[in-house]
């Protein structure tokens, strides 16, 4: 099954509506002159998905960038009730979101996210239809030790847990070593293959070959314009969660060029 690549900007505590509104303007002028970049997102080969923070989702909403889609960077599993500073996954489809970012590692390990709260959120999202990226990934202790592998299946099935297989269809899996994120290390291509590989792998055992060949797997770890395409020729390397990356026009559009020059 052919999958589209799907380059997604987690822009975690940086743009507050001003910026966010300055950086799609600049980005829609910038894909204007890009006809090559446009043809492919109009043909699904590529797909473009920002992650701003919860205050700059209004400003997306309301420019509605025909060639972008934006999400969540975070949300709770229930729809509403006392949970100050948290923000529901029917507050973010009403803002035209169509994905979440759900436990990824600076929300496991800053602000102790649990597999249980990961695997709740998760049925959320799913059960409301917005599509989740679910970040899975091992520290570098866990990788030196030999673990990295059993971290991704704990994390993933554990996430997994009571989700109909029908439903699973919905989810992009990210895979993330944390040792990656924001340090300029990134994993190698055989690496991260390997892993996202093992991702697949894991869905073929709990949801059967077909969910298993349709579901998106991204690589995310400093990802640039310098590492993108040796990443994105990987067979079961199906986009990239991108961080720093994605507050910069120019470097964004240099990963998207990249990917480009894969398909």
């Amino acid at each position: 099954m052919e999958r589209r690549i799907l380059l997604a900007g987690n822009w975690k505590m940086h743009k507050g509506p001003k910026e966010a509104l300055s950086f799609l303007e600049d980005l829609d002028k910038a894909l204007e002159l890009e006809k090559t970049i446009t043809e492919a997102i109009a043909s699904k080969k590529i797909e473009l998905a920002l992650f701003p923070p919860f205050i700059s989702i209004p400003t997306f909403c309301d420019f509605n960038h025909k060639m972008i889609k934006w999400g969540g960077q975070n949300a709770h599993w229930e729809e509403k009730g006392a949970f100050t500073g948290e923000v529901s996954i029917p507050m973010l489809l009403e803002l035209g979101c169509s994905y979440v970012i759900l436990g990824h590692s600076e929300r496991r390990h800053i602000f102790g996210e649990t597999d249980e709260m990961v695997s709740k959120k998760l049925t959320a999202a799913l059960d409301h239809g917005l599509s989740p990226v679910l970040c899975v990934g091992e520290t570098l202790d866990e990788r030196n030790g030999g673990k990295a592998l059993s971290v991704i299946r704990r994390q993933l099935l554990s996430a997994l847990e009571g989700v109909d297989s029908t439903k699973a269809a919905q989810i992009v899996v990210a895979y993330e070593p944390v040792w990656a994120i924001g340090t300029g290390r990134t994993a190698s291509d055989a690496d991260a293959q390997e892993a996202c590989n093992f991702v697949r792998g894991l869905f073929v055992e709990r949801c059967g070959q077909n969910i298993a060949s349709g579901i998106h797997v991204l690589y995310g770890g400093s990802v640039s314009p310098k590492n993108a395409a040796g990443l994105l020729r990987q067979p079961d390397i199906d986009g990239a969660l991108i961080g720093g990356a994605s507050l910069s026009v120019e470097s964004y559009i240099g990963i998207i060029k990249e990917a480009l020059s894969v398909l």
